[in-house]
């Protein structure tokens, strides 16, 4: 008789990675809770296009608001150091630090050898959803033309990865500063099988995700071919580009200044305290030996 299929295992084992309370991982909520709450003044607003993306730039200390338009959209964003394109946001640790998917009091983190927090997510509106715990989603990155060469056997020109390349030429980076993202409004996991998958973005006009900018950033955002990605792109039942545009809406983009008291005692975080020799430090320390 063949072995019978066992049931799903659940895994409660605590997260890997922890901090004191209090340390880089506890960050203090009351602050971020008064961020949200603020007034707030608008410095700049737009809106971008379907199948396009814009790169922009955010003082530390403001708030970034983004939003569904007119119907549900997914985006791809990519953080840079404003003042230091080489360090930017790092999604692999981001995963192991925070959770598979992002929302309020979880943060950016940058790269290495800098490790800290580029910005920290203040306000979501779809964190009381059903599906919470899949939406803003971590573990997939942007899709980006090469794969659709090689799934579909033509060239896209118009796929997150293309478009967050042309948005980011103005401000002196390439393809290659062009980084894995936080996809804004996905619903996204792995199935039953750990295959990854996408679903119908739950955003409605309104829904919005706002995050404080811990250091001077630049920003770009990407509003995926897909829409809201209710039709598959690839495989035997992939829609037509056309079929797919019917589902693709624009974005928007706020940037707000905050007061100056509600960020008397906040400072920008500083970069990793580790003081060993290696990295930005140098390659000079001895291996390690039994």
């Amino acid at each position: 008789m063949p072995p019978q299929p066992s049931e799903p295992r659940s895994y409660t084992q605590p997260a890997a990675y922890q901090s004191l309370p209090g340390g880089p991982l506890d960050p203090d909520r009351s602050f971020y809770d008064r961020v949200a709450g603020a007034e707030r003044t608008l410095t700049q607003q737009f809106e971008i296009p379907i199948r396009s993306a814009q790169a922009w730039e955010v003082p530390a200390g403001s708030l970034v608001r983004l939003y569904s338009v007119e119907g549900p959209q997914v985006g791809d964003l990519n953080l840079w150091n404003l003042n230091n394109p080489r360090e930017r946001f790092w999604a692999a640790r981001t995963r192991q630090l925070q959770r598979a998917s992002m929302t309020t009091y979880d943060r950016f983190w940058s790269t290495l050898p800098y490790l800290r927090p580029l910005a920290t997510v203040v306000a979501d509106s779809l964190a009381g959803h059903p599906d919470a715990e899949v939406i803003h989603d971590l573990l997939g990155t942007r899709c980006d033309p090469y794969v659709n060469r090689m799934l579909a056997d033509y060239d896209f020109d118009y796929h997150c990865h293309s478009n967050l390349t042309r948005a980011v030429l103005p401000h002196g980076l390439t393809e290659f500063d062009v980084h894995d993202v936080l996809n804004v409004f996905q619903f996204a996991g792995l199935n039953d099988k750990r295959e990854y998958f996408m679903d119908s973005c739950p955003a409605r006009p309104g829904d919005h995700f706002e995050f404080f900018a811990e250091v001077d950033l630049l920003c770009a955002l990407s509003t995926c071919p897909g829409g809201d990605l209710s039709v598959h792109m690839w495989g035997p039942e992939a829609a037509s580009t056309e079929e797919q545009l019917e589902h693709c809406h624009p974005l928007g983009v706020e940037v707000y200044s905050l007061p100056d008291d509600v960020l008397a005692d906040w400072t920008p975080p500083e970069t990793a305290a580790y003081q060993g020799q290696h990295g930005r430090h140098g390659l000079a320390a001895e291996p390690y030996r039994a």
